[in-house]
C-alpha cells in the first residue's frame, strides 16, 4: 500500500507520521486489495478546541472512499477516521460478496 502523509499549515512530528501511517497500515488487515491512501493533517485557524482535521483518501480497485474527522488531537482525529473507515471497507466488502 503507497502511503502518502501531507501537513497544512504545520509540520508534523516523525512521531505523529509514524502514528498515522501505523494506524492506516492496519486497514490492510480489513481489505488486501487497498492500493493506496493519502492523508491530510490540517491546522484550522479557527478558535474552537477541536482545531486538528484529519482527511484520509483511500484507493480501492474501482472506488474510493473518504473520511474526514475534527477533534482536539491529530491521534484522536486519525482514530475516529480510521474507524469510519473500517466501517466503509466493511460495507465495501459486503457489497462486492453479493454481486
Amino acid at each position: 500500500m503507497n502511503i502518502k502523509i501531507n501537513s497544512i499549515k504545520f509540520s508534523p512530528s516523525k512521531q505523529l507520521e509514524t502514528f498515522v501511517e501505523g494506524k492506516v497500515k492496519k486497514l490492510g488487515h480489513f481489505y488486501d486489495d487497498i492500493i493506496g491512501a493519502e492523508i491530510f493533517l490540517k491546522l484550522e485557524n479557527s478558535q474552537k478546541i477541536k482545531n486538528k482535521v484529519t482527511e484520509i483518501k483511500l484507493d480501492l480497485p474501482g472506488n474510493e472512499l473518504f473520511a474526514k474527522k475534527h477533534s482536539k488531537s491529530f491521534e484522536e482525529s486519525t482514530d475516529n477516521a480510521i474507524d469510519a473507515l473500517r466501517k466503509q471497507i466493511i460495507k465495501h466488502k459486503n457489497k462486492r460478496k453479493r454481486a
